[in-house]
């Protein structure tokens, strides 16, 4: 309908197959346009938790920030929006209103505040308890835009297994953006909880920088158009799923919910105006005797939305297919998708910024300079401004960034290290991801010329060849 948001697919692969490989992956584009004339934004619903365990006080400013930053939340609601404040200790305590959600108005705004500032900082740190309390509150207003902020300064006081459980429970329930203070925490754990409720995971390098980034998450919330998306996958006779991960704007694993024998729904949460993109891997039966020179369909592609009008879903834009052509032609087989080379690029870049982050940990500096160093390169070339912006925090460059010679810099702060290693997974939009715009697809004669060798790995490939087949970096002549 023209007064909702438009959804766009674009499925941009190298079809052309030898019959002796057994996948085919697929770069998934999906675009979120809002028309001028799209309807009233739907019901929204945010819960705010904030960690108020004893470490919140030392120092005092921790606790200070979190005040102020909850606050600025409140004061970024729009009228009408369903809101809630939770604070986090060894259990979870609703804070604002007394039960439920509260209405933003003028007078629950002022309440609110008022009883956020006397938020005070003792006891344990339970995340899963926290996460709980805030799925339950927004588990009655499933037709809403369900949001939750999540602040916390130190490590999970649960065992890993009962997080992993309230994650699984609460999948579906809300989208949630976790955000890290001090030093105290860990990485891995605000990742595992942005990654399973299609959130963001990033750290406050300074508490007065709280404030900003809370009206930002409250103010982008709040613009939501589609309560929820998914993406549905389904495979053709010979095909089974590998996976689909999502690459931009984080790296994140997503889980699918099988519908039937060959249909698996992939929920992506609420979205606004906004581009995400996915990798698709399929696993295909061995196919020696494969007709050469035919399209073969091994799967459909299809975006289904859930308006806030709708009990169900409903499809939203044209589906797309996944196409295997098989050939003998090793020019053509070899070929990687720019898309595709992207997103290995920017697997790499994460894996490069990990490793120097766990050698500087091991007191390994040449290691970490040389992992970093090769960050530097990846995220010059993929992009990455984010990425390479923190890095430039923990190394200097010597010479030319693509030389990839840096030097770990003295005294690096705590933050800074944490920074990194949380915000290693945002990536940097694809050649596609600025237009979704499909061309035409042709056969290609295999060019004649010499062999061309892939610079990373040293493997020769035919005259012609762009992408090396082995590593999926750029082959450059």
């Amino acid at each position: 309908m023209p007064d909702r948001p438009e959804f766009e697919l674009l499925v941009t692969q190298n079809p052309y197959l030898s019959p002796a490989e057994d996948e085919v992956h697929a770069a998934l584009v999906v675009r979120a346009r809002v028309p001028e004339a799209a309807g009233a934004l739907p019901d929204v619903a945010q819960v705010i938790v904030v960690d108020c365990s004893g470490s919140m006080s030392y120092p005092a400013n921790k606790i200070s920030a979190a005040r102020q930053g909850t606050r600025a939340a409140i004061g970024a609601l729009r009228d009408g929006a369903l809101f809630a404040v939770v604070a986090g200790t060894e259990r979870a305590r609703q804070v604002y209103p007394a039960q439920g959600l509260a209405t933003a108005n003028p007078k629950t705004r002022k309440e609110a505040r008022a009883a956020v500032r006397k938020l005070t900082a003792s006891g344990g740190t339970a995340i899963g308890r926290w996460l709980a309390l805030a799925g339950r509150l927004l588990r009655e207003h499933p037709d809403a835009v369900r949001h939750v902020i999540l602040l916390t300064d130190g490590q999970n006081g649960e065992p890993a297994e009962e997080l992993d459980r309230v994650l699984d429970e609460h999948r579906a329930d809300f989208s949630c953006d976790a955000r890290g203070i001090g030093t105290d925490w860990l990485p891995s754990e605000l990742v595992r909880i942005a990654e399973a409720m299609n959130g963001t995971a990033d750290a406050i390098r300074r508490p007065d920088d709280l404030v900003d980034d809370f009206a930002a998450m409250t103010r982008t919330a709040m613009a939501k158009h589609v309560p929820e998306l998914r993406i549905l996958v389904s495979t053709t006779a010979g095909a089974r799923l590998g996976f689909l991960r999502q690459t931009h704007p984080a790296e994140a694993d997503l889980v699918g919910v099988p519908l039937d024998e060959r249909t698996t729904a992939f929920p992506t949460g609420s979205w606004g105006a906004e581009t995400r993109e996915y990798h698709l891997r399929l696993a295909l039966d061995r196919a020696d005797d494969a007709e050469r020179g035919t399209d073969l369909r091994v799967a459909r592609i299809d975006l289904e939305m859930r308006p806030p009008e709708h009990a169900g879903h409903v499809k939203a834009g044209r589906p797309k297919a996944v196409i295997v052509h098989y050939t003998d032609e090793s020019a053509l087989s070899s070929r990687v998708d720019p898309a595709l080379a992207h997103y290995a690029g920017q697997a790499e870049l994460a894996r490069a910024v990990m490793e120097g982050y766990d050698a500087h940990g091991c007191g390994d500096l040449a290691g970490a300079a040389a992992r970093w160093g090769r960050a530097v390169v990846l995220a010059t070339g993929l992009g990455n401004d984010e990425v390479l912006t923190q890095l430039l925090r923990l190394v200097d460059v010597v010479g030319e960034p693509g030389d990839g010679v840096v030097r770990v810099k003295q005294d690096l702060a705590v933050e800074d290290l944490l920074r990194i290693a949380v915000i290693s997974r945002q990536s940097s939009v694809s050649v596609y991801g600025s237009s979704v715009q499909e061309e035409p697809r042709t056969v290609e004669r295999v060019p004649e010329g010499p062999a061309v060798r892939c610079g990373s790995c040293g493997r020769e490939w035919p005259a012609g060849a762009r992408f090396c087949g082995d590593c999926g970096r750029p082959i450059m002549v």
